[in-house]
């Protein structure tokens, strides 16, 4: 062998004449192959090196190869959970979208498992039926379904596997908008049976705090410590939805409380950790499910009306600032909207604003009358 193969380079290292490697900086970093020096002996440095080339170009081949996808539903989904797009998501909407999809795949149509059909061979109709199947667990599972599977279709035309998005112009059901709200009687029933209970404190507190911060109980169960200052008693946090940032005060009663909650699980990342999963750094946070689960249960074992649901005690605080007068921009303050079209779905008619509204129109036409 007399011709020196690629990335081969002749160096002196004490004194003496050596062969060393030098292949491309993107082999290197995909583990292919490594920079180091090859034998003294000329033939023996060559072969070592044609070896390394030959890994390298078998690599390449490999990479410039046109990826076949299974274009079944089911491969379709895969393709999805393997990209970009799915791994830039939080590992909990990650969780959330393959419980999702698999609910999908795993409906049936025509006597087929709709993830065995050809991704090209869906119709509208097909789709609809799935939609319509769904709904019999309730229209926001459905619509929740329905838009991971549309985000899904999205990611194939983007990449051309698929030709249509025959998910995209279904007929829907409109979510019934929730006016349930809790009493202050419901919520201090609540607190009382998870306080009194190791087991299902951090239920309790995440309850506690949604609603005295009139927060999302999603981002109560995600809650780090370094979000709170216990010392001056306020909160500062990001929310995940809408990425606004929120100052709120602590009440004395919750600081003594969190305080509590600190002298037992300060040592680990989350305020109100699920005590039943435990991982090598301390406790993870409630999922969706289990956050549901359990509080659906803690609701039963206090005797409170089946109807309450803790996502309803964002919009319970809502209405009890509407109540008490105070102003939209502080509202808004506190929840971190940025519209105030955004509050009315947290708002509900009730005999106390009504009251309120009329006694002030009374003392209005009153002061009227006085001045004529």
């Amino acid at each position: 062998m007399t011709d020196k193969p690629r990335y081969v380079q002749q160096t002196m290292r004490g004194g003496v004449k050596r062969w060393r490697y030098n292949p491309p900086q993107d082999a290197v970093d995909a583990g292919i192959v490594s920079r180091v020096y090859l034998s003294t002996r000329k033939e023996t440095a060559f072969n070592e090196a044609e070896r390394f080339n030959r890994a390298i170009d078998a690599w390449r081949e490999e990479k410039t190869q046109v990826h076949v996808y299974d274009q079944t539903v089911n491969g379709l989904i895969q393709e999805y959970l393997n990209s970009l797009d799915y791994q830039k998501l939080k590992d909990e909407t990650k969780k959330v979208y393959k419980y999702q999809l698999s609910m999908i795949v795993l409906t049936e149509v025509k006597g087929k498992l709709l993830g065995k059909y050809h991704v090209n061979k869906l119709t509208q109709p097909m789709c609809q039926v799935v939609y319509e199947s769904l709904c019999k667990r309730g229209i926001p599972f459905a619509n929740r379904v329905l838009a991971a599977v549309r985000k899904v279709f999205s990611y194939g035309m983007k990449f051309g596997h698929v030709e249509r998005n025959p998910w995209r112009d279904m007929d829907t059901y409109t979510e019934e908008s929730r006016k349930v709200v809790w009493t202050p009687d419901h919520v201090k029933l609540y607190l009382q049976t998870a306080y009194s209970d190791f087991s299902t404190r951090s239920l309790g507190l995440i309850v506690h705090m949604a609603y005295e911060w009139a927060q999302r109980v999603g981002d109560m169960r995600e809650l780090t410590w370094d979000c709170l200052d216990l010392t001056s008693g306020k909160l500062t946090m990001t929310q995940s939805k809408r990425r606004a940032q929120v100052k709120i005060p602590i009440s004395d009663d919750l600081v003594e409380i969190l305080r509590q909650q600190f002298d037992d699980f300060g040592w680990q990342k989350y305020v109100a950790p699920n005590v039943n999963a435990k991982n090598a750094s301390g406790f993870n946070a409630y999922t969706v499910h289990s956050l549901s689960h359990a509080a659906r249960r803690l609701i039963k074992s206090a005797g409170l009306p089946d109807e309450l649901r803790i996502s309803d005690l964002r919009r319970t605080a809502t209405t009890e600032m509407v109540e008490a007068g105070v102003g939209m921009a502080q509202i808004m303050s506190v929840t971190g909207h940025a519209n105030p079209q955004s509050v009315k779905p947290y708002m509900k008619n009730t005999l106390t604003s009504a009251t309120q509204a009329c006694t002030l129109r009374s003392s209005h036409r009153q002061e009227v009358h006085l001045s004529d």
